[in-house]
């Protein structure tokens, strides 16, 4: 939901002087989320953004979304996709194929998170001996 922006002028930015009769200012507005808007109050308020306005608004709102996963993940989950897209494979099993490696991945990253448990590849026995006994 937008929220009321806070308001501060200034004088106007360095560069052509305003005429005599022009009463140019300059008020930047930051709203709650930390975005900027500056307008130029003439006869018709006219709203801009400055290149640092954009810079500062576009870090703002990027730091607010997820961050993405691996690019392996990507790279994974997009080739499905192109196949699918492509007519190599049908949507649904590239959905099933996707939705059972995010399972394993995830119950696999379960585990690593566990404290106190010895994490080892399949077929390996670490020299201990053969489990099939």
């Amino acid at each position: 939901m937008p929220t009321q922006a806070k308001s501060k002028k200034e004088s106007a930015e360095p560069g052509p002087a305003p005429s005599v009769g022009d009463s140019a200012r300059i008020q930047a507005h930051e709203s709650e989320q930390h975005l900027v808007v500056h307008t130029l109050n003439a006869k018709l308020p006219i709203p801009y953004f400055t290149p640092g306005d954009l810079a500062n608004n576009t870090r703002t709102v990027t730091g607010w979304l997820p961050s993405p996963g691996p690019a392996k993940d990507l790279i994974y989950y997009g080739g499905l996709g192109a196949l699918a897209v492509a007519g190599a494979l049908e949507w649904p099993v590239a959905l099933a194929v996707a939705g059972a490696t995010w399972v394993i991945r995830s119950k696999q990253e379960g585990r690593a998170d566990r404290p106190g448990v010895a994490h080892e590849p399949e077929g390996v026995s670490g020299g201990r001996g053969s489990d099939l006994s």
